[in-house]
C-alpha cells in the first residue's frame, strides 16, 4: 500500500468535486473546503467520516476492495483513474463489467447538473441506464425492464405498445435507424457482446428486423431527430445531442423540445 499517495490522490479527487456534481445541496455560506468535505465523501461512500480521515492523512488502515469501490463512485472516478485507486492500495481492480446499471462516472457527473432538463445515459445495446425525471416525462420510464428488454431495440421489434410514443408515419424510418445503430454495436463490442446476443435474438424472433438487417443499414453520424406522442402535449418534435464516453462507450443524449402540436 503506497499510502502517502494514495492520501494525495484520494484529497486531489475530492477537491476537484463539487457538491452539485454528486446530488449534494452546497449548503447556506461560503464554503471553506475547496470541493467536497470529508464527510460527505464518507457518507457517499458509507463509511464513517473519521475512517475516511485517516485515510487522508496517511494514518489510515487498508481498504478493502469494497470500500475501494465505495469511494470509486462517490469521487465519481473514471475507470482509469478507479484502477489506479486499487493500485495504490495494492490491490488488483476487479475486472470492468457490462452491468446494466453500471453508469460512467463522467456522463454521471453532467447528468447530475442537467436538473429539469431532459436526458438519459444509454449504452451501445440501446438499453437505458439512468434518466433525468424529465426524461421520463418525455419519455416514459425506461430504467424499469429486465433482461433482454432493457434494450429499446429489443422493445421496439417484439412490444408493439413500445411504439406507441412513436407516430405511426414515423415507424419504418425509427425501424431502420434502431437496426442500424444495433449493427454498428455489433461490430465494435465484438461477437460475445450484450448487442451481438441482441442481433442474434431479434433476427430469430422479428421478420421485421431480419428484413432490414439484410439491407445493411448505416448509421448516421448525428442523433436524427424524432417525433415523440406526449400524452398531455401530444406529438412533440425533438432534438437530441449525444455526449460519448470513451472508456465505455455510454452515451449521455441530453433532449431538446423543438416544437409541439399547439404552439
Amino acid at each position: 500500500m503506497q499510502r502517502a499517495q494514495l492520501a494525495d490522490f484520494l484529497r486531489s479527487r475530492r477537491a476537484a468535486l463539487r457538491p452539485a456534481d454528486v446530488g449534494l445541496r452546497p449548503g447556506a455560506g461560503q464554503r471553506r473546503t475547496p470541493g467536497l468535505r470529508r464527510d460527505e465523501v464518507a457518507l457517499l461512500s458509507d463509511i464513517s467520516t473519521d475512517y475516511y480521515t485517516r485515510l487522508e492523512q496517511r494514518r489510515g488502515p487498508l481498504p478493502s476492495g469494497q470500500v475501494l469501490a465505495s469511494m470509486a463512485r462517490a469521487l465519481r472516478l473514471s475507470d482509469g483513474e478507479r484502477e489506479y485507486l486499487f493500485e495504490l492500495a495494492g490491490l488488483a481492480a476487479p475486472p470492468r463489467t457490462e452491468g446494466p446499471d453500471e453508469v460512467a462516472p463522467g456522463l454521471r457527473r453532467v447528468l447530475d447538473q442537467l436538473g429539469d432538463v431532459p436526458a438519459m445515459v444509454s449504452d451501445p445495446a440501446g438499453r437505458t441506464l439512468l434518466q433525468t425525471p424529465a426524461a421520463r416525462d418525455l419519455l416514459g420510464d425506461e430504467t424499469r425492464y429486465t433482461g433482454a428488454a432493457r434494450s429499446r431495440v429489443y422493445r421496439w421489434f417484439t412490444d408493439p405498445a413500445a411504439r406507441l410514443r412513436t407516430p405511426a408515419a414515423d415507424h419504418e424510418r425509427h425501424s431502420t435507424t434502431l437496426v442500424a445503430g444495433l449493427a454498428a454495436a455489433s461490430v465494435a463490442a465484438g461477437p460475445r457482446s450484450t448487442a451481438t446476443a441482441l442481433v442474434g435474438e431479434l433476427r430469430r424472433r422479428s421478420p421485421e428486423f431480419a428484413e432490414i438487417w439484410a439491407t445493411q443499414p448505416v448509421p448516421g453520424a448525428v442523433c436524427p431527430p424524432k417525433r415523440i406522442v406526449h400524452p398531455d402535449l401530444g406529438v412533440v418534435d425533438v432534438r437530441g445531442d449525444n455526449l460519448i464516453d470513451p472508456d465505455r462507450s455510454q452515451i449521455l443524449t441530453i433532449f431538446t423540445v423543438e416544437s409541439a402540436e399547439g404552439d
